[in-house]
């Protein structure tokens, strides 16, 4: 399509700023951005849409200008939403860089533009996608009429023999056409596309797995309508993006394919944002609950909160739930050059990390209420009460007595079990994740408290090495609590004067002093039962732990040194 197309459309709502001499440009394809420097993603031909968030001052009009005319983008559509009228700074500098430039009235959504874009795109190229994606605009449709991505992926695989699967950021399955991918093989493909993006490299990315090729694909969410903010840096939206895995090799497709294929994600982006924008309740609802709990309101007041809250979390649920408290915080070590919002990538996550990974689909998080302050995301997460309970089981407002292996409840460990590799991929080697847990509780007068042992589990989780971590309500009853508040440069002290000797034995003489030792204390000082652990002779073992005593000038039979070691190795 010609871009004087758009302005024969009066639905779209399109101003022509500038670029008269311009419009019989060629357009192949949209695109939706609000970084400063969007070459990576860019191809040569598109229409870019931008909200104007990369826009600081007037002096940074002219080198993203220069940028996309660098990239020999067609032209570009700002919208007034943020800003009113289009800054006369952009005006000037699309003027000089022979850059077309329109003003997207506030009313007019991007999915609007982008949908007509790709449709008219695709009407204009014969066979391949074009015309199963013109076939099917049902997709973009309200309601469950419109068939969601399904009907998309179904049409790549009986048109083009194409077998594709949309995946979250973790790798679990929201649509798929035929057989799904198991579940490790979806966590790897999103592990190495998360690692992709993260490198600078453009996409589609390609990956090999099990003998298979597959080519990945983003599908970022364009952020309109209050789904979600706009993106200045790609760690804002590195870990809340879809892809869109397809069982084949891109790297020899001819553009025309690839510029289809493009085409189909933006499609499944419109999805998503009207997927995201149905959150926008549960969101809110966790909002008013929370701060109501923080700012210490009366017990009945936060109930009443939690009565409108259920029907919306756990339709057709007659008795009042009990709840759990997460608390996630994602950092970033800043390079000085830019400042990554937290709580919002906090939130996307732990809105993704709390769905079952058992269930498939994108409607699966309607349990899961997350809202988000400063660099904190917190969840409010319902726990349907055990209808029968016995005499001697606790009522509401009894004290908490969850154990590991309670009913329903959510444990730590096993939140973060099968998302930990694809996560630390999209942190990369500059964030980090830590997760904390609270214990259940029966009603609104333990929430404040759940709050505060969620709060508590996390920091215990962020005193631990690795790029994701979580801790849950049932270690702050133990001395793991202590160590979070000690201070690195003691903790660090402390362990090196235990361990640093007895470390550099084993680097030398391969005589697996600490494994022992570790072993050792696991035991209980039981010569016998470590000896057939480790499958030694008791003599042996007693030689390793007399040269462990002797580097460290310790006695492993006193209580206090045992202490110390067993301490040091939970902080190495």
């Amino acid at each position: 399509m010609r871009l004087r197309a758009l302005l024969e459309n009066d639905a779209l709502g399109l101003r022509l700023l500038g670029g008269d001499e311009e419009l019989d440009r060629s357009v192949r394809g949209v695109m939706t951005t609000d970084l400063r420097d969007p070459s990576r993603y860019l191809t040569g031909g598109e229409l870019v849409l931008t909200g104007l968030a990369w826009r600081r001052d007037a002096e940074d009009s002219e080198p993203f200008v220069r940028i996309l005319a660098g990239a020999g983008v067609a032209g570009l559509a700002a919208g007034e939403a943020e800003l009113g009228d289009i800054p006369d700074d952009l005006v000037e500098a699309c003027r000089r860089n022979r850059l077309p430039l329109f003003a997207v009235h506030e009313t007019v959504a991007f999915a609007t533009i982008t949908e007509y874009v790709v449709r008219q795109v695709s009407g204009e190229r014969a066979g391949d996608l074009a015309a199963v994606v013109d076939r099917h605009r049902r997709l973009m449709t309200s309601g469950p009429a419109g068939g969601g991505p399904e009907v998309v992926l179904d049409l790549l695989g009986s048109d083009l023999d194409l077998h594709a699967w949309v995946l979250s950021p973790t790798g679990r399955q929201i649509a798929g056409a035929g057989a799904p991918l198991s579940a490790a093989a979806g966590a790897e493909l999103a592990g190495l596309h998360l690692a992709a993006v993260r490198s600078g490299r453009r996409a589609p990315h390609r990956a090999a797995l099990g003998g298979t090729t597959y080519s990945l694909f983003p599908i970022r969410n364009n952020g309109r309508g209050g789904a979600a903010p706009a993106v200045r840096d790609v760690r804002e939206s590195v870990l809340s993006d879809w892809l869109l895995a397809v069982e084949a090799d891109a790297s020899d497709w001819p553009a025309a394919r690839l510029d289809l294929l493009q085409g189909v994600t933006q499609l499944i982006a419109v999805e998503r944002d009207r997927r995201d924008a149905a959150r926008t309740v549960r969101r809110r609802l966790a909002q008013e609950v929370l701060e109501l709990v923080q700012a210490g309101a009366a017990p009945a007041e936060i109930a009443a909160r939690l009565r409108v809250a259920t029907p919306v979390l756990l339709p057709g649920l007659g008795t009042a739930p009990h709840w759990q408290v997460v608390v996630a915080r994602v950092e970033w070590d800043e390079d000085g050059t830019s400042e990554v919002r937290g709580g919002p990538v906090a939130q996307a996550l732990l809105e993704e990390i709390l769905v079952d990974p058992a269930v498939t689909g994108p409607d699966s998080a309607d349990r899961i209420a997350v809202a988000h302050t400063g660099d904190e995301a917190i969840a409010l997460v319902p726990l349907p009460a055990v209808p029968d309970q016995a005499p001697d089981a606790p009522r509401e407002g009894d004290a908490d007595t969850d154990g590991p292996d309670d009913g329903p409840a959510l444990h730590a460990d096993a939140l973060l079990a099968a998302v930990r590799a694809p996560l630390s991929a999209g942190l990369a080697d500059d964030g980090r994740l830590t997760l904390g847990v609270s214990a259940s509780v029966h009603s609104a007068e333990g929430l404040r408290g759940a709050l505060e042992e969620a709060r508590h589990a996390r920091r215990v989780a962020a005193a631990r090495p690795g790029r994701v971590c979580a801790a849950g309500h049932h270690e702050l009853a133990s001395h793991v609590l202590l160590l979070p508040f000690v201070p690195d440069d003691v903790r660090r002290a402390f362990t090196a004067r235990l361990l640093d000797p007895l470390r550099d034995y084993d680097r030398r003489h391969r005589a697996e002093l600490i494994p022992t030792l570790e072993a050792f204390l696991d035991c209980d000082g039981s010569w016998t039962r470590c000896a057939a652990r480790l499958h030694l002779h008791v003599n042996t073992l007693r030689y390793r732990v007399g040269r462990i005593e002797q580097l460290t000038g310790r006695d492993l039979a006193r209580l206090e040194d045992k202490l110390d070691f067993f301490l040091a190795l939970r902080m190495s």
